[in-house]
């Protein structure tokens, strides 16, 4: 993931797959984080890919070249340009490898406040974010500034270490 032209997309309710669908027939490259939620159908459990982020695609771009393009799948309803390409990249990448290493992960509401850690061992080992003390595993929050979402994920309270800033 290149950290140049990372755009977030806010998009109509429940459009998020048919704008990434536009998206690759644009050949823009695109992102939308997948979590896997069980519903019950018919008394039978299924179990579906709904987005991270209801609400948000993300897009590499430049301005210029696609936004009129993007604006005409009918699907966006405004392109949000992130004052700080570089941490919006790395959010997203924190949260690519979350999502391999468990892609039941779930959203949480972002915290103001806590202390900034870093995973040093353990399967998300170098994932960075704002600790939350759940009984003996410490829940660890990953934030998306820039659209007020985040997701946690849970670590032993040895796998961590706080930074200083």
């Amino acid at each position: 993931m290149s950290a140049l032209d990372w755009k977030v997309l806010h998009v109509k309710p429940r459009c998020e797959k048919k704008l990434v669908t536009w998206c690759m027939n644009l050949h823009v490259p695109c992102y939308l984080p997948m979590c896997q939620k069980k519903r019950i159908v018919q008394r039978r459990k299924v179990f579906v890919e709904l987005p991270l982020f209801p609400g948000y695609v993300f897009a590499e771009f430049r301005m210029e070249m696609h936004k009129l393009s993007i604006l005409q799948s009918q699907h966006v309803v405004r392109i949000i340009d992130p004052g700080h390409n570089m941490r919006l990249a790395k959010e997203l990448v924190m949260i690519r490898k979350a999502l391999r290493l468990n892609p039941d992960v779930t959203p949480e509401p972002p915290l103001e406040k806590g202390c900034r850690v870093r995973i040093v061992s353990g399967p998300f080992m170098g994932i960075v974010g704002i600790v939350e003390q759940v009984k003996k595993k410490m829940r660890v929050i990953l934030n998306v500034e820039m659209i007020g979402q985040s997701i946690s994920v849970n670590a032993n309270s040895d796998e961590v270490e706080v930074i200083q800033e």
